[in-house]
């Protein structure tokens, strides 16, 4: 399997000034996502909601007391064929055997999370603009709040590393962090929005076709839809610049690799071998390796393929100089960022419990881990 992020040494200038001023990171063990749900205000958008998949529509989030703003695509329902054949270029034994998969549709992310919108949730800025412009509190700020609680400490770096922020993806993030961004804004917004499954973004990345690429196999027509190592100049770029997917979805392939629920499990597909898996997820169980997909602005092109399927390791924390490691940024990732779904019908609450919202350990103190 190829590696991603060729350049760790980009953190080293950084890190030497700080190294006197970093202190260990403790978080509370009790994660939100454990507590009873509570009755959410949802705020009114238009195209928001739909009684059926036919009536499905393009909207756009808003991020309430800010101008920030998420564009969500519908993605139909329906059923696909997971994994690459054998005779595909670039193939490797984890992306087998192919299987059949039922998706329920959902709203997907049309591009990928910019640091306009991760921020808001990292620094507040929402309470801030809502208090300067002395807005009262709502029922979903009242929500939110908690989340925001639990949010990443301050960064100790600018963690663009000087690659661009306004209209650029977010990145460095953990899937634990990338997570509960999505329990905020589930409080924000009063809509249930997640992390995709493997199977959800894969299904969503191909947009019913059934080669490597949701354009085609020729790899040469990957200028027009990607950004990956030979065009990237050595860092990730605005989102939404390349042309999208047959479903309208962005940065698919490239740009940055995205988070998904999954634990990565090598031979995961062989327990669905002539079968019709049902929204399938590996429910994490322990920190590494989970997956992230579509390949990044720092892959070869045959790692932006549908199929592939990449594990984060703990090399992607090399130069995380705390101990314990940071729960909320991985400080070698800089090419994995994420997008979020929010899927048609939302879960019971015990349905979260059990599957959708599930990761152990969320954090274990005597490890200093996720």
């Amino acid at each position: 399997m190829s590696s991603v992020n060729r350049r760790p040494g980009r953190l080293q200038p950084f890190l030497a000034s700080m190294l006197g001023f970093l202190s260990i990171m403790i978080l509370v063990a009790a994660s939100p996502a454990a507590a009873a749900e509570p009755s959410r205000s949802v705020l009114d958008v238009p195209n928001s909601v739909a009684k059926a998949p036919g009536a499905m529509k393009a909207y756009t989030e808003l991020i309430e007391h800010t101008d920030a703003t998420i564009d969500m695509v519908p993605i139909p329902g329906g059923e696909f064929v997971m994994g690459s054949p054998k005779s595909e270029e670039g193939r490797e034994e984890v992306e087998g055997p192919q299987h059949k998969v039922k998706i329920n549709p959902f709203w997907m992310s049309k591009c990928e999370i910019p640091w306009d919108v991760f921020e808001i949730w990292m620094f507040d800025l929402d309470v801030q603009r809502r208090k300067l412009d002395k807005v009262k509190e709502n029922a979903r700020d009242k929500a939110a709040a908690e989340y925001q609680e639990s949010q990443p400490t301050e960064p100790y770096t600018d963690m663009t590393f000087g690659m661009g922020k306004r209209g650029y993806p977010a990145i460095c993030m953990t899937q634990f962090g990338a997570r509960t961004f999505c329990q905020w804004l589930t409080m924000k917004t009063g809509r249930y929005y997640r992390v995709p499954t493997e199977a959800e973004w894969e299904y969503a990345c191909r947009a019913g076709t059934k080669t490597a690429y949701s354009f085609g196999d020729d790899a040469s027509k990957i200028d027009d839809y990607a950004w990956y190592y030979d065009n990237s100049d050595e860092a990730y770029h605005k989102i939404g610049q390349k042309k999208p997917n047959p479903w309208g979805l962005h940065d698919m392939h490239g740009n940055v690799a995205e988070w998904v629920l999954d634990q990565f499990i090598p031979d995961y597909y062989k327990q669905f071998e002539g079968k019709t898996a049902i929204e399938p997820l590996a429910i994490p169980t322990k920190q590494f390796p989970r997956v992230v997909r579509g390949g990044s602005w720092d892959d070869d092109a045959d790692r932006l393929r549908s199929a592939a399927r990449t594990p984060s390791t703990p090399s992607w924390q090399d130069q995380d100089p705390q101990i314990p490691k940071s729960i909320w940024y991985h400080t070698d990732a800089l090419q994995v960022g994420f997008r979020i779904i929010r899927p048609l019908s939302e879960p019971t609450a015990q349905e979260k419990k059990d599957k959708w919202d599930k990761a152990l350990p969320i954090y274990d103190r005597k490890q200093g881990r996720q």
